[in-house]
């Protein structure tokens, strides 16, 4: 009856809603891998976001206010581990301080819970190895292993009576009045009555095998490279410290993360990928790679920030850089902390007029598929209110009478 194409986060919570609402239906998953959530479900810094840096009243505001209330809950449910170790953003600098209270404000507009602005002495009481002259403090926020949550959104679908099938990669869709036929690169193929479309670095693509939004927008890859922590230093920092985000660029700066596999992550910077699922420098694929080149969306993201760009590729090959721009916020961090790198790629949406910083459902292009179009951070925290926000939409579209 309904297929999901694409088994990570948002895949899975969207099957997962589907079963919960209408338990009679015949739903399966489809992905392309031979496992679920192995791209930006699994590369990403595992953390639950509380809300406070989106605009007020848009979907990733309200999606993620609600969404990490809801992540909270559903672990507790399903005994997934998870550590409410909260958020500093941190102000290093007097001129900071006005970036620092506009996110407070903001926050508090987006119904963020607990957001407090502290001073010198609170920030060495939660962190002694941070400084800053002053900063927000979100008890809220935590952090958890978002592929563990897939997986578990996973099991309750299988349990609901739900089908995963891997290793389909989606070569196009073919609907009509009455169903969707559904091919395989492998040339196997599976025929639904609708279908939606949750194929993460490749929605563009998968959306527009189908006849969807005339191939807007388009999906170029960063990469975001972390350093990781040596074991020894594991104490370094307790909390996530976050630098005040530049609002002139699109990503939030380097910050500390620590996760629940026993890592403390800095980073990450943002590179453009050279293919969809490039994790590292040599992984080319250059028709990928033209593609993206050649958009005028792309070519206006690297015009607009060509300066912040080469120092972003700058600082992945001299680690000195990254240790000083660190520095500014744990001053004792120095490159004996360092034990490694890991990396992960975000499917970053433009249109012709730059990036498109919000959550996209399309519906209805063509009749019977619904697209999820971009859904970047903070997507996996807000995983079960955008499923909920999908299934909404197909409901209104009349996929389940």
């Amino acid at each position: 009856d309904v297929a999901i194409i694409g088994g990570g986060i948002i895949g899975t919570a969207t099957a997962r809603e589907v079963l919960e609402r209408n338990p009679k239906l015949k739903v399966g998953i489809f992905e392309k891998e031979d496992g679920l959530g192995l791209h930006q479900t699994s590369h990403n810094s595992g953390v639950i976001h509380a809300g406070m840096y989106y605009k007020p009243g848009s979907l990733k505001a309200k999606f993620c206010v609600e969404g990490m209330k809801r992540m909270y809950a559903y672990c507790d449910s399903k005994n997934i581990p998870y550590r409410k170790n909260g958020k500093l953003i941190l102000a290093v600098k007097e001129h900071e301080k006005k970036g620092l209270r506009a996110i407070l404000e903001r926050g508090r507009q987006n119904g963020v819970p607990g957001l407090e602005l502290i001073g010198p002495d609170a920030i060495r009481e939660l962190e002694p190895n941070a400084t800053g002259v002053e900063a927000v403090w979100s008890p809220e926020t935590g952090i958890v292993d978002f592929q563990k949550v897939c997986f578990s959104y996973a099991d309750d679908v299988r349990k609901a009576g739900g089908t995963i099938t891997t290793g389909f990669k989606v070569k196009n869709l073919q609907p009509d009045s009455e169903g969707v036929d559904i091919h395989a690169e492998d040339g196997r193929s599976v025929r639904a009555t609708h279908v939606i479309t949750c194929a993460g670095l490749y929605s563009d693509k998968v959306a527009k095998s189908g006849g969807g939004g005339k191939g807007q927008p388009h999906i170029a890859p960063f990469r975001g490279a972390w350093l990781t922590v040596k074991e020894e230093y594991l104490d370094l920092v307790k909390c996530n410290i976050y630098p005040v985000p530049d609002p002139r660029l699109p990503w939030l700066g380097v910050h500390f993360t620590p996760t629940m596999k026993g890592e403390i992550l800095l980073g990450p910077n943002a590179t453009l990928a050279f293919q969809r699922e490039g994790y590292r420098y040599r992984d080319i694929n250059p028709v990928e790679l033209a593609q993206t080149l050649t958009h005028p969306g792309v070519l206006k993201v690297f015009s607009t920030h060509l300066v912040s760009g080469i120092k972003e590729i700058y600082k992945d090959f001299v680690l000195s850089s990254q240790i000083a721009r660190l520095q500014e916020y744990v001053p004792s961090i120095t490159k004996d902390h360092i034990g490694g790198w890991k990396s992960g790629v975000r499917a970053l949406a433009v249109n012709e007029d730059g990036i498109l910083d919000e959550f996209v459902i399309e519906e209805g292009v063509p009749q019977r598929v619904i697209n999820v179009r971009n859904a970047p951070s903070p997507a996996c925290t807000a995983s079960l209110r955008i499923a909920q926000g999908v299934v909404d939409s197909a409901e209104a579209a009349g996929f389940f009478k």
